[in-house]
């Protein structure tokens, strides 16, 4: 299972993620599992380049394939433009919980 934890401050906004674990390491495997770490992998790694690409914002990423370990936060006051682009991660991640659930995704929120 891919255990996600966004972080949130107090003003409601996304100030990164962590997430741990791979779809397909379910313990009764299902069609779909595939298709769930790859878009999970995809949509991720798009954002942390797409801040990178199109903002001026800093922050820190650290990653393991093995374990599907992937942390990402930013380390200075977040643009309008990364906002934007995490709540559209966040949203996606949200459609592939609701959509495959448990044994494959699970989300939470922790303010920070």
């Amino acid at each position: 299972m891919i255990n996600v934890t966004v972080f949130i401050d107090s003003e409601h906004c996304y100030t990164g993620l962590s997430m741990l674990g791979h779809a397909g390491m379910a313990d009764n495997p299902q069609e779909g599992q595939e298709l769930v770490c790859a878009a999970v992998s995809a949509m991720t790694i798009n954002m942390a380049n797409s801040v990178e690409q199109f903002t001026e914002d800093s922050f820190e990423v650290d990653q393991d394939d093995q374990t599907g370990m992937f942390e990402f936060r930013f380390t200075s006051e977040i643009s309008s433009e990364s906002k934007l682009l995490m709540n559209s991660l966040i949203f996606g991640l949200q459609d592939i919980e609701e959509s495959y659930g448990e044994p494959y995704i699970k989300i939470r929120f922790k303010e920070v």
